[in-house]
């Protein structure tokens, strides 16, 4: 039961939770000597970088067939190896990796007829709890609130707003229309919710601003700020630290257990973002996890992807003592509902658990073909 194939995917699809905006992934399919076929994803989301990945995946390729793919740790290590010139540390042979990494997890479960989950040591967690993750895209503040109340009214615990983003809401850049629409959307979810702020790309704060907005949105109970800073500002972060208690949330756009090291040895974070398609895979999930939960920090995995990067989250999050709750989208497109046959997703605000050999789902390889951007 050896790796007999690896192909790389590029595809692209319409997000409606990013204001329909089109992202592109490279997925990987795996096949076995005896048919069995495992999946898995690296977020690229930029079609020049998806691209990049698919090439990547196939320089590699070599090296992953003919192996067992019981052995990822190994195979993992192979790939770091083999890429130290062009990936030590960082950049687009972590999202690579990742993808091939996902998908031998996947398949090592198949060949044992045993889940990922029970793979990576069962369930430390009977629920995990689901919050709203989207984006504020609406010029109207009471529209935006009377959209986010009705998806935590399905009962989930409550929402992570991306700020800066596509659309007009126009968030992130005006304290007086940030506070007030804090305000309205705390009013409109009720008691018991919990919203959480996400700082975009497009939005600028230097440390005074941070710090003054941080403290209103603490005295707010905002549960945790993102990247209010950017991904990479260890003296702003330490100057926003001493001056707020709000939780501080960071770390998605680091690329392997390494970097997360570094960011949590700074002081300075509370909430790590992972992203499996991203921070080398299931594998270098799991060890960017096991830092945070050793040093008593929340991990909290970056969810917005396709339903086969929703798959490894759901079977990491469940495995991993430093990981809380789950983000899902709460307005699934083609990439989410209809690429698998089990999407992830919430009962009374409780994600459901995996069921099946490795990430229990089936992809649908149809809507994979129609989706390619290599036609």
């Amino acid at each position: 039961m050896k790796v007999q194939t690896v192909e790389a995917i590029p595809v692209a699809y319409q997000e409606p939770t990013d204001h329909n905006r089109f992202r592109s992934v490279c997925l990987v399919k795996i096949t076995d000597s005896d048919g069995r076929v495992g999946w898995g994803e690296a977020c690229a989301y930029f079609p020049e970088a998806t691209l990049a990945v698919t090439k990547i995946v196939e320089g590699l390729a070599p090296i992953v067939i003919g192996q067992t793919p019981l052995h990822t740790e190994a195979i993992w290590l192979k790939l770091k190896e083999h890429s130290w010139w062009y990936g030590t540390g960082a950049g687009i042979a972590s999202l690579a990796i990742s993808g091939i990494d996902i998908a031998l997890w996947d398949l090592k479960g198949k060949q044992l007829q045993t889940s990922v989950l029970d793979l990576l040591g069962g369930p430390v967690r009977n629920q995990l709890p689901a919050i709203a993750s989207l984006h504020g895209t609406k010029a109207s503040i009471d529209a935006m609130a009377e959209e986010i109340a009705a998806h935590t009214d399905t009962g989930l615990h409550g929402a992570k707003v991306g700020f800066g983003k596509a659309g007009d809401a126009d968030l992130g850049f005006d304290e007086t229309r940030d506070l007030a629409f804090v305000d309205k959307v705390q009013a409109a979810m009720g008691p018991g919710k919990d919203l959480m702020i996400d700082l975009g790309v497009k939005n600028f704060w230097d440390v005074p601003t941070a710090i003054r907005r941080a403290r209103a949105f603490e005295e707010r109970g905002v549960a945790w700020l993102e990247e209010p800073l950017g991904h990479d500002d260890p003296a702003g972060y330490a100057a926003l630290r001493a001056a707020s208690g709000i939780r501080i949330a960071y770390g998605e756009r680091e690329w392997n257990a390494r970097g997360v090291q570094r960011i949590v040895e700074t002081g300075t974070v509370d909430v790590v973002g992972l992203d499996p398609g991203r921070v080398e895979g299931i594998t270098g999930f799991r060890k960017a996890a096991d830092i945070c939960a050793l040093n008593r920090r929340q991990a909290n995995a970056h969810n917005f992807s396709t339903a086969i990067v929703g798959a490894a989250s759901q079977a990491l999050s469940f495995a991993c003592p430093a990981c809380y709750l789950l983000e899902l989208q709460p307005v699934y497109g083609p990439a989410q509902q209809d690429l698998v046959d089990r999407p992830i997703w919430h009962v009374d605000g409780y994600v459901n658990m995996p069921e099946g050999p490795g990430l229990g789902i089936a992809v649908n390889e149809d809507l994979v073909q129609s989706a390619r951007m290599d036609r």
